[in-house]
């Protein structure tokens, strides 16, 4: 599923040729896009709109328009925006929606699997919308160490699970949450509510510098990620643990180990993050460590 980098790699790709462009004609082909609203009065209610902006909340990556209108895209699992010359798309089955725009270019969305969302809100339905499902922007300069902490306190859930929650912390998903905790030295199964105020500015830190670390990269492309150009990420080059069942910790040389944690595939190092005894975790973790990872790509869902 991309996650933060991969959405925001995809804005700043994408911003510099939608932003005052026009939507002239726009063809929504798939129901489940806009559900509960009708795809064709969606596509008829976009057609006309001039671009203003192109930001970014968490994995959401949202169209702003002069009007006050606002498209908020929502990726989902496997899906990606293409952007071309006009008449130069590909034919691709897996299209669910076309824009054409007033410069003759077209940006096409397409989906594999049809869990992504288009949501078209009006003006002043934004703020709202979002404040109802995401939490802190983790590189927004409000998001400290302490407010984490505050989010963090009382949350019995081990701390994997917790930044995990897009309402805790918007846009971290099963791969930065890994390669956060990783560069913390935190076991992903440690209760959230007793990291030591240390341990919270070091997950802190981790957070930020992973994601960082895959904007630089243009994200990670395991699967279906593609930028709007077609080219990959690379990211998943300089995983640390992420995928890496096995093989050597680059810090210690221990070989990462892989458990499930919060439902999801997890990836750790044994020796460098380490539960303490005594952690309250009533999570269970089957461990995986015996049989390497069948490829350094691969990704869980």
């Amino acid at each position: 599923m991309p996650e933060l980098p991969e959405v925001e790699s995809v804005r700043r790709q994408l911003a510099p040729l939608l932003e005052g462009r026009r939507f002239e004609r726009v063809e929504v082909s798939d129901p489940r896009l806009t559900r509960p609203a009708d795809p064709a009065a969606v596509a008829r209610s976009l057609e006309g709109e001039r671009v203003a902006a192109l930001g970014r909340r968490g994995k959401y990556l949202i169209v702003r328009f002069e009007s006050g209108r606002a498209l908020l895209i929502h990726l989902r699992m496997t899906g990606s925006l293409r952007h071309a010359r006009g008449g130069t798309l590909a034919d691709d089955p897996h299209r669910r929606a076309v824009v054409r725009l007033d410069d003759g270019s077209d940006v096409a969305y397409r989906d594999i699997r049809r869990f992504g969302t288009w949501a078209l809100l009006e003006r002043g339905e934004e703020e709202t919308y979002l404040a109802e499902r995401v939490g802190a922007e983790p590189l927004g300069r409000s998001f400290t160490a302490a407010r984490l902490g505050a989010r963090l306190e009382n949350r019995r859930a081990p701390v994997k699970a917790a930044i995990l929650d897009q309402r805790t912390l918007a846009g971290v998903g099963n791969i930065y949450a890994d390669e956060a905790l990783w560069r913390a030295r935190v076991h992903p199964l440690t209760p959230a509510e007793e990291l030591t105020p240390d341990e919270v500015k070091a997950v802190h830190k981790g957070v930020r510098e992973s994601l960082r670390a895959g904007v630089r990269r243009q994200g990670s492309t395991l699967r279906d990620y593609r930028l709007p150009d077609g080219s990959s990420g690379n990211a998943q080059e300089r995983f640390k643990v992420y995928g890496r069942a096995g093989l050597p910790c680059e810090r210690c040389g221990t070989p990462i180990d892989k458990i499930r944690a919060a439902g999801r595939g997890t990836w750790y190092c044994p020796s460098c993050q380490r539960l303490r005894i005594g952690a309250r975790s009533g999570y269970a973790a089957s461990s995986s460590s015996s049989r390497p990872s069948r490829s350094r790509r691969q990704s869980s869902v």
